[in-house]
């Protein structure tokens, strides 16, 4: 299992690519996040900031990037072009979101990589998580990112189960990935592309690519995308 079943860095991060490689499992590039945004030159932030936005430590604002009146942005973080931040945003640091996402309203972000077009609209928290190309969480969905046994995060692959050797580790969510209202996926999930967790469940462990959680028990096969 490889990042690259996942999904790949848009064009958007290509000054992140040297630091997330395809050939490693998707949950490695969870602890490569600080290092790759220690690696950049941050910086670039619009001119004037509205009154309620926080600025912390080291932070790239692209300038198309679009603010709110209240929000907290606390680096070292890069967002990227096309991005809304939406009122009550809280971004905590080792954030890194590509084009056109949407960081929502009372959402939190801590130690995350939100490839291209990610939608986290409302009422979310998004810890030591991987979100690929186009993945939506509705609102209220929540990627828990800790055990409460505080062990490192077991991850279960077609494989078997494997040790992460990461004591927090959210989740790992594919392209076109869905995650329904008030759903919580536990530590170590794995979403592979287009696959889709139904509302207010909890889901854990690995769900192929194209393929709908209804509950534990119930998964169903997506009809092909031509």
């Amino acid at each position: 299992m490889f990042a690259s079943d996942f999904f790949a860095l848009p064009p958007s991060l290509a000054a992140f690519v040297p630091h997330f490689p395809q050939d490693v499992p998707p949950w490695e590039w969870v602890p490569r996040i600080g290092p790759a945004l220690a690696a950049q030159t941050l910086g670039g932030r619009p001119h004037q900031l509205p009154p309620g936005v926080h600025l912390e430590g080291n932070v790239y604002l692209d300038p198309t990037v679009k603010l709110p009146s209240t929000a907290t942005i606390i680096g070292p973080a890069w967002i990227g072009p096309g991005t809304e931040i939406r009122p009550g945003a809280f971004i905590r640091g080792n954030v890194i979101a590509g084009a056109n996402c949407v960081l929502g309203n009372s959402c939190e972000f801590k130690n995350c990589l939100l490839l291209d077009g990610v939608q986290v609209p409302h009422f979310s928290y998004v810890g030591d998580s991987v979100l690929g190309n186009g993945a939506h969480l509705a609102a209220g969905a929540i990627c828990s990112n800790l055990r409460l046994d505080q062990k490192t995060v077991t991850v279960h692959t077609p494989a078997g189960p494997r040790d992460s050797g990461l004591r927090k580790l959210g989740a790992i969510l594919g392209d076109n990935a869905e995650v329904g209202c008030n759903a919580v996926l536990n530590p170590g999930t794995l979403l592979g592309p287009r696959a889709l967790v139904m509302p207010a469940m909890a889901f854990g462990g690995y769900l192929p690519p194209a393929t709908i959680a209804k509950t534990r028990q119930s998964v169903v096969q997506l009809p092909r995308r031509d």
